[in-house]
């Protein structure tokens, strides 16, 4: 059971998220399906509390003496960021969004994704849904790479 929960909280960890989660389940002899699963849940759990409270803690922070800089240099990137993504996406942007968090790249993910929804003042609703649909795409892309690659590390060490 301790192994069906580390799978849990590492998928809640920000930039690891459910890319990690997955093949750590895996090794740790979670069967596939239930890492997916607990990971996707896990990796979903954070997402109202960034979407409404992530960038109040921004703001909050962003006149403070040590962390003012930082949050206000996060501040400034994600809503430049996030007009750059909107005007490029134009009517796309639920397309945009759920691409951005299901392709498992670095800096890519549940977290990121709905910071920059909270940052653009999105539809929750539709951000969520979005979110939903890119982790769902994400678990889809690491359990292939997953069971490929445990599939190949065994099948060689089999064969040795």
């Amino acid at each position: 059971m301790t192994n069906y929960f580390l799978t849990l909280l590492i998928s809640m960890v920000p930039l690891i998220e459910l890319r990690g989660a997955i093949p750590v389940g895996v090794g740790f002899g979670v069967p596939w399906y239930w890492a997916v699963i607990i990971s996707m849940v896990g990796n979903m759990l954070p997402v109202p509390f960034i979407f409404f409270f992530a960038r109040r803690v921004l703001e909050w922070g962003a006149d403070k003496p040590v962390i003012g800089k930082f949050f206000t240099w996060c501040l400034k990137k994600g809503h430049s960021g996030g007009q750059k993504l909107k005007e490029k996406a134009g009517k796309g942007m639920f397309l945009a969004l759920m691409l951005f968090v299901g392709i498992p790249l670095p800096g890519t993910g549940a977290w990121t994704g709905t910071l920059a929804a909270s940052m653009l003042d999105l539809d929750f609703k539709k951000s969520v849904l979005a979110v939903l649909c890119g982790v769902i795409l994400a678990g889809a892309i690491i359990t292939a790479l997953t069971l490929l690659g445990f599939g190949a590390f065994f099948g060689l060490t089999n064969a040795a």
